[in-house]
């Protein structure tokens, strides 16, 4: 295949459904191949509906409809071990790795001071240090080849507060920290590593009862999807309630092409200027 990720291969977590099948797929279309990882089951203390294997099974045809190649394998993306041997497995297939989209994330709310324990250390096990080791078992496959580019998805709650996620906002803060330190480390390498900042995405982690519930409050009930919109709509500078996940997917392509071959350690928004407001 042509385009402008032609020749290199992809290893994407969080694969099965949302931005990480959009960014598999359209890295597909530009030429990539791809490894691409997800749970594909519940996390505790998570409501929002998890992916399955019939999601990241869908993404692998969606990608060979295109053309492109792919190899799929479930990984929890807190456990290290299993994501270095899906990666070495990758770059057997593959020959090497090129690129990293850390997408895998999970969302949940409550309270800061009514907080569990347990709902904090799950959000930063699986925000936080699932990303570090998403970048830790593929580094390794990155540094031979002399370039590469690694994609951390953030969210704009990395670059201001929300309200009832103080978990998530700390996570995704954290994970802007990680990107600058990993930054400078691998620039010896030829590695480019960035970070991109979605608002809210059309995706099942925000079209659900629990999520849309909590931006209308006052309805008692879940709301419509046109009431969420509404709510939803305005958080953002620009009069939409979300983006489409094709759109971050986008920018992670940029960021992963020779076209930002000179980019790194850079915060993207995709926000429609939700952080401006």
């Amino acid at each position: 295949m042509t385009g402008r990720l032609a020749g290199k291969t992809a290893f994407i977590t969080g694969a099965a459904r949302g931005i990480g099948r959009a960014q598999a797929v359209r890295f597909a279309q530009e030429g990539a191949a791809i490894v691409g990882v997800d749970l594909c089951g519940p996390v505790e203390s998570v409501q929002v509906p998890a992916s399955t294997r019939d999601d990241l099974d869908e993404t692998a045809r969606l990608v060979e409809n295109l053309g492109g190649r792919i190899v799929t394998e479930t990984v929890d993306v807190r456990d290290v071990d299993a994501l270095r041997v899906a990666a070495g497995r990758g770059a057997d297939r593959f020959g090497g790795l090129d690129i990293v989209c850390a997408t895998a994330g999970i969302t949940s709310r409550a309270p800061a001071v009514d907080m569990a324990e347990s709902m904090w250390r799950t959000m930063l096990d699986v925000n936080l240090t699932g990303v570090w080791n998403t970048c830790t078992a593929t580094t390794p496959h990155l540094i031979p080849r002399g370039a590469g580019s690694i994609v951390l998805v953030s969210s704009i709650a990395g670059l201001r507060g929300l309200v009832g996620v103080a978990h998530y906002t700390a996570a995704k803060h954290g994970v802007v920290g990680l990107m600058r330190s990993l930054a400078i480390d691998l620039a010896p390498f030829g590695i480019r590593v960035n970070c991109v900042h979605p608002t809210n995405v059309d995706t099942p982690m925000i079209q659900n009862d629990v999520v849309s519930s909590a931006f209308r409050p006052d309805l008692g009930r879940p709301p419509s999807r046109q009431e969420f919109a509404e709510a939803a709509t305005r958080m953002n500078m620009l009069p939409v309630p979300w983006v489409d996940p094709v759109d971050v997917a986008n920018a992670s392509l940029f960021l992963a092409s020779d076209e930002a071959r000179y980019i790194t350690s850079v915060s993207l928004p995709v926000d429609a200027g939700a952080t401006q407001r």
